[in-house]
């Protein structure tokens, strides 16, 4: 019996060998790709456990999951206004058709990428082209990245690719372009700012002016309200004075005598040569003014 045990190990050892080298699984991130002396004999998209013929049949993975190629410098572009601009971009993709990738690329993700990098320059030098900087900055960026993703799916089809998303990331101009455009704003935003100071000046001399002449036919208007009504002021007190020395031209002269008194002596310090006869003292002399 114990001649039999070792042969009957050695043999099922053979055997596990065999059963593990028919045995392959695939990851529902992959596609599996069994080839037969070099030829490929079935894809395996769906994941699960497959058996192939060992020895004779070897099996290839493809990562299907949604890949980045992201550029690592800028690219350079022209628009329709003969301006150069860097824009840094990033494409999606993943395999969708493993047979055709093999086919088309040899399995090889950088062949891959180099060819979608090279479809979405195309499209992008071409859609620059076509426009201004002001379109490819903020106006046509959406458009323009749905046009370059359709042209890049289509393209990449052809290897058993699908371009999921193409995102321009960043639109600047180059750094000696991008002075002389700051320059030239800077100097139209002075144009800009003195042009409104000299309106702004001419504007506060003209207000100012018609506020001077405002000012002038105010002050002329009241200075004539002020006469007319000195004047009428003056003709009614001149009224009342008549009436009143109508009344009694005795007591009136009395009164404009006391005035002139009052005035006359208001001060110390006044001095008057006058003849003592003189009517002014009459009043002085006689409060009644009938003698001298």
């Amino acid at each position: 019996m114990n001649r039999y045990l070792g042969p009957a190990l050695i043999g099922l050892v053979v055997l596990l060998v065999i059963l593990s080298g028919s045995m392959f699984t695939v990851d529902q991130r992959q596609n599996a790709m069994v080839f037969q002396l070099g030829e490929v004999v079935s894809v395996k998209t769906k994941p699960g456990l497959y058996f192939k013929l060992p020895l004779v049949q070897n099996v290839r993975y493809f990562d299907t999951r949604i890949l980045t190629l992201d550029s690592n410098d800028p690219e350079r572009f022209i628009t329709s206004e003969k301006k150069n601009v860097l824009v840094d971009s990033f494409i999606k993709w993943r395999v969708i058709d493993a047979r055709q990738f093999y086919v088309s690329v040899g399995g090889d993700e950088v062949r891959a990428a180099i060819r979608l990098n090279q479809t979405v320059n195309d499209g992008l030098r071409a859609e620059f082209g076509k426009r201004t900087i002001n379109d490819v900055v903020s106006g046509s960026r959406d458009q323009i990245m749905n046009i370059i993703r359709t042209k890049a799916d289509q393209d990449a089809r052809k290897i058993g690719v699908q371009v999921v998303d193409v995102r321009i990331k960043r639109v600047e101009l180059p750094e000696s372009v991008s002075e002389n455009v700051y320059r030239r704003m800077e100097a139209e935003r002075k144009q800009v700012a003195n042009e409104l100071r000299s309106t702004g000046a001419a504007e506060a001399e003209k207000i100012k002016a018609d506020a001077d002449k405002q000012k002038e036919v105010i002050l002329a208007e009241a200075y004539r309200d002020a006469q007319r009504v000195k004047g009428e002021g003056d003709a009614k007190a001149s009224a009342v004075y008549a009436a009143a020395y109508g009344r009694s031209p005795e007591f009136y002269a009395f009164y404009r005598s006391m005035q002139a008194y009052r005035d006359s002596f208001k001060n110390k310090s006044d001095v008057m040569v006058l003849d003592p006869s003189a009517d002014f003292f009459k009043y002085m002399k006689n409060p009644r003014g009938g003698g001298k």
